[in-house]
C-alpha cells in the first residue's frame, strides 16, 4: 500500500476528532493512534516497518481514515 504522506500528516494533525470518534471505545488511546501516526511519517510511510502492534494499530485505525479521505 502506498501511503500518501500528505493525507496521512492531515490526519494526525487536523482530524484528531476523526481519530477520537473511531477511537472511542475501542480501549486505545488517542495519543497512541496519533503517535503510530507520526512514526508512519518519519519513516516516510513504509508499514513494513512497523511492529506488529503498530500494524494492527495502522490497520484498525489509521488506514479507514486514509481511505474516507480518498
Amino acid at each position: 500500500m502506498i501511503i500518501d504522506l500528505d493525507a496521512l500528516k492531515n490526519l494526525i494533525t487536523k482530524r484528531t476528532d476523526e481519530i477520537e470518534q473511531i477511537v472511542a471505545g475501542s480501549g486505545y488511546l488517542v495519543r497512541t493512534v496519533v503517535g503510530v501516526g507520526t512514526y508512519l511519517l518519519d519513516l516516510d510511510g513504509n508499514v513494513d516497518l512497523l511492529t506488529a502492534k503498530q500494524q494492527v494499530t495502522f490497520e484498525r485505525f489509521i488506514k479507514p481514515l486514509l481511505e474516507k479521505s480518498i
